[in-house]
């Protein structure tokens, strides 16, 4: 059985659009059958075609029509993806929660942490499954990380260390090229933050779901650069962390970093041994155990956990990535829905919920009331 879904944005070439649509089919366990892809009706129907939507009647001009309409049919959609700029999702996930339709949706999961609490009170309220696509928790060798850690394998976390630099908006302000810029920077559409709303919150999400831990209190300092520029929204963030057990870390974000793309990596350090993952090798797992040589693991292998080989589509020494990540999370959502609508036992996996989405929107405000207050402590 497959689930049927819709899709609200995504239309006009956008990519995040297309990574959720590919990780939605990904597994065979839904279709796109619905959507409000774009605000002009032309471009929509363009998408819907591209993408195979057969009937024309289920493309909708606004999101509201879409749940009003979707709602009523017997044979409606079983949850919607939202794959639109920030300050849209909290109005459509509301929208599509009040018409009993499960959302699963593009992080952040709104502007405000008033605005994500309410959701996730509705969301709960109505029995709704609600999901945010943290990528880089759908890695394969990130759950590898997680079970070995939980195991004992690297002793008590002592610290954490994480970083992720990007240099695309620094290079997007050279080349002239702003299309990403120029909505995530305007406070209006991506909110009071920039860098640590965007990309701060992956790597928060990721420390969680990697080691269990939940951020309490930060210190943060935000930037603007270059500061001749006078920017609206911070582009470098360094952020001291207290988590669970008063274990210390630090996070360094930043999208003016010259040489770097999507270079995400977390380095977990206990008193036994030491776990590192990067984006840029996301199948190769390091860990170091005290006194010992390096080992390396990689995905599918026999000595994986189960819960990380059954994240991996294909053979050892084959590399998979981000699109796979997203499958992830989508086959988390998918099997639960499906175990919980219709019975169907398609096996058990993880995907972040509304809550930690919630959890990331009280990260950013004190992450900015730190850095307001002159870099104070300052608890989430």
């Amino acid at each position: 059985m497959r689930l049927k879904f819709g899709m609200v944005g995504g239309g006009n070439g956008a990519f995040i659009g297309n990574v959720h649509r590919h990780g939605a089919l990904m597994d065979d366990l839904a279709e796109l059958v619905s959507g409000c892809f774009s605000r002009t009706m032309e471009k929509n129907l363009e998408t819907a075609q591209k993408w195979g939507i057969s009937d024309s009647a289920r493309v909708y001009g606004d999101y509201r029509e879409m749940a009003e309409k979707e709602a009523k049919r017997d044979d409606g959609i079983d949850f919607v993806s939202i794959t639109t700029p920030n300050d849209t999702h909290y109005p459509i996930a509301k929208c599509f929660l009040e018409h009993g339709i499960p959302v699963m949706c593009d992080k952040p999961l709104a502007l405000t942490v008033k605005e994500g609490e309410e959701l996730s009170a509705l969301a709960k309220e109505k029995g709704l499954l609600f999901g945010v696509t943290y990528t880089y928790t759908g890695y394969a060798m990130v759950k590898q990380a997680r079970e070995m850690i939980d195991a004992g394998v690297i002793g008590n976390i002592l610290t954490i260390s994480a970083e992720y630099p990007q240099e695309w908006l620094l290079v997007q302000m050279v080349s002239g090229r702003s299309d990403q810029a120029v909505w995530r920077m305007d406070p209006a559409r991506s909110g009071p933050s920039g860098c640590c709303a965007d990309i701060g919150t992956h790597v928060e999400c990721l420390i969680k779901k990697m080691t269990g831990l939940s951020v309490k209190k930060v210190l943060a300092n935000f930037e603007k650069l270059p500061k001749e520029k006078e920017l609206p929204l911070e582009n470098n963030v360094q952020i001291l962390c207290r988590f669970d057990n008063d274990i210390s870390g630090m996070i360094w974000t930043s999208q003016v970093a010259i040489g770097h793309e999507t270079d995400l990596l977390i380095r977990i350090f206990g008193d036994k041994g030491a776990i590192e993952w990067q984006h840029r090798e996301p199948g190769v797992l390091r860990v170091t155990k005290i006194n010992e040589a390096p080992q390396i693991y990689t995905p599918t292998r026999d000595y994986d956990s189960e819960s990380c080989r059954s994240l991996s589509r294909l053979p050892s020494g084959h590399p998979e990535g981000f699109f796979e990540a997203f499958g992830n999370l989508y086959r988390g959502f998918c099997s639960e829905l499906l175990k919980e609508k219709y019975g169907v036992d398609v096996g058990s996996f993880d995907y972040p919920t509304v809550d930690d989405g919630v959890h990331g929107l009280k990260f950013i405000d004190a992450c900015i009331e730190s850095n307001a207050k002159g870099n104070v402590w300052v608890e989430l």
